[in-house]
């Protein structure tokens, strides 16, 4: 019955994700966290993550916006070197508050909302804040989000060149938490083929219903979306402390 819990929200994860961009992450490590240790999770979630979205990134590969990538690597090069040193394990209930906090972060912090992923210093400095989302929450894409919002770039474009940075960024995650941490407690291997096969499924009709949205409805939606989940995370990381205290 887990396994199959598992499998259904990785498809609905990959096919929101296709539309939107995002939230499908965020929704994965929600579940997943809740159900298997915060190393385990990390583990699948980092291989279902990166396949879904460099499936995306490939599915829209002509619109992604190369100039980004290598500023980006940059500050996510350097987070990873970071939290190499610290070795830090989060546990679930912060894993949770951390995911569910950051997109109402995002939208209340005034400097913030000036950021533009098309200018280089910045993309370093969503590339350094964004993995360290990822590797602190498992997920970043509300985060990342933020430095789109004034980025002159069409849903596609917005899409496609997500994808391909957060597709580095959990193949980063795998290598912490694989190589570094040595995270031990995981799931069957037969686990990861299936859901990465689901991930890549679900991508590809996610990417096909984009097709059906405008680029303001697409931007309406997915913020509302996103601020939605953001609360049941923020709710049941703190229960989990509640509860525990």
């Amino acid at each position: 019955m887990l396994d199959l819990l598992i499998l259904v929200t990785v498809l609905v994860t990959s096919v929101l994700s296709g539309i939107l961009g995002m939230a499908g992450g965020m929704i994965l490590m929600a579940v997943l966290v809740s159900v298997l240790s915060v190393g385990a999770a990390m583990m699948l979630h980092g291989a279902v993550q990166a396949i879904s979205n460099g499936s995306r990134a490939w599915f829209l590969r002509t619109h992604i916006q190369w100039r980004i990538l290598p500023a980006y690597g940059l500050g996510a090069t350097l987070t990873l070197a970071g939290f190499v040193a610290l070795a830090l394990v989060p546990d679930a209930d912060l894993v949770l508050i951390v995911v569910g906090v950051l997109p109402f972060l995002a939208r209340v912090v005034p400097h913030l909302r000036g950021l533009d992923v098309t200018h280089l210093p910045t993309a370093v400095g969503c590339g350094a804040l964004v993995t360290t989302a990822q590797l602190l929450a498992g997920a970043s894409g509300p985060l990342l989000d933020v430095f789109y919002l004034n980025a002159r770039l069409n849903r596609f474009e917005i899409i496609a060149s997500k994808a391909i940075t957060q597709a580095g960024g959990h193949v980063l995650k795998l290598v912490y938490y694989g190589l570094i941490i040595g995270v031990t407690d995981s799931v069957p291997g037969w686990m990861y083929g299936a859901a990465i096969l689901t991930a890549v499924v679900g991508t590809r009709l996610g990417t096909r219903l984009l097709e059906r949205f405008t680029d303001d409805r697409f931007r309406k939606v997915s913020g509302a979306f996103i601020l939605g989940i953001a609360a049941v995370c923020v709710v049941k990381g703190l229960w989990g402390y509640l509860a525990v205290g």
